[in-house]
């Protein structure tokens, strides 16, 4: 009898074994292949993520006199490797910035928006707006700047420098005696001198370390340009 109930748990035991086996491969191997990226590629938070984002906050809780805004440009539509996006790519680091420093945020719009929301031929205006040395009108007024000390300033990079729009308002706005903070978004390109750029158009300036954020990870990996954000800001003086 011991031997009959035996063989019959051991039984029961293999068919459980074989419908837990059979019941993980009805997921797609897609969906398996998402999942294990999901879990390994998620950054968890650590101490120092954490002892980064306490000193941006002690830092912005500090700040007396000094009000922070964050100035950018930033384009939706179809953009490299992301297809065709409904937030830009700088607009989603500024708001980050922002959201940490508890700063203004003011984006920068173009009176005539005649840039195209296909990649291919927004590249092909920008070059020649660089090659014009155009200077598009921007819509409506800027913030006031006497209120604030230090101000962000991001752009996606175009044709290794600042779309040409943002030079009609460093040419147009005095900032003597700010801090001028300059991020990217980009395709490759990094930073692309927009710390030299500023420096050349605001000598009485001072131009602190940049950021640059490849527009692929904005779009795709926002908790990790959230971390490398957050780590930025707390190696600066707010």
């Amino acid at each position: 009898m011991k031997k009959t109930i035996s063989v019959l748990l051991a039984a029961v035991l293999l068919f459980s074994l074989a419908a837990c086996g059979s019941a993980a491969q009805t997921k797609p191997a897609s969906q398996q292949t998402q999942e294990s990226v999901a879990e390994t590629a998620a950054p968890h938070p650590t101490e120092e993520t954490t002892a980064q984002e306490a000193a941006v906050t002690d830092k912005v809780s500090e700040r007396s006199g000094n009000e922070i805004l964050v100035l950018f440009f930033s384009r939706t539509g179809e953009q490299y490797n992301v297809g065709v996006i409904e937030k830009g790519n700088t607009a989603i680091v500024a708001e980050m910035i922002a959201e940490a420093t508890g700063a203004d945020l003011y984006e920068l719009l173009p009176a005539d928006d005649h840039y195209p929301t296909t990649y291919k031929e927004l590249t092909d205006v920008g070059l020649q707006e660089q090659r014009d040395g155009a200077r598009p009108v921007y819509a409506g007024e800027l913030p006031d700047f006497e209120n604030y000390g230090t101000i962000f300033i991001g752009a996606p990079v175009w044709w290794g420098d600042w779309p040409m729009i943002m030079y009609t308002v460093f040419e147009s706005t005095p900032l003597s005696g700010k801090t001028l903070i300059p991020f990217s978004t980009h395709a490759g390109s990094g930073l692309s001198g927009f710390d030299r750029s500023l420096a050349a158009a605001f000598p009485e300036c001072t131009i602190a370390k940049g950021l640059a954020i490849a527009g692929t990870d904005a779009q795709n990996n926002p908790d990790i340009v959230r971390n490398t954000v957050t780590s930025w800001l707390s190696e600066l003086v707010l």
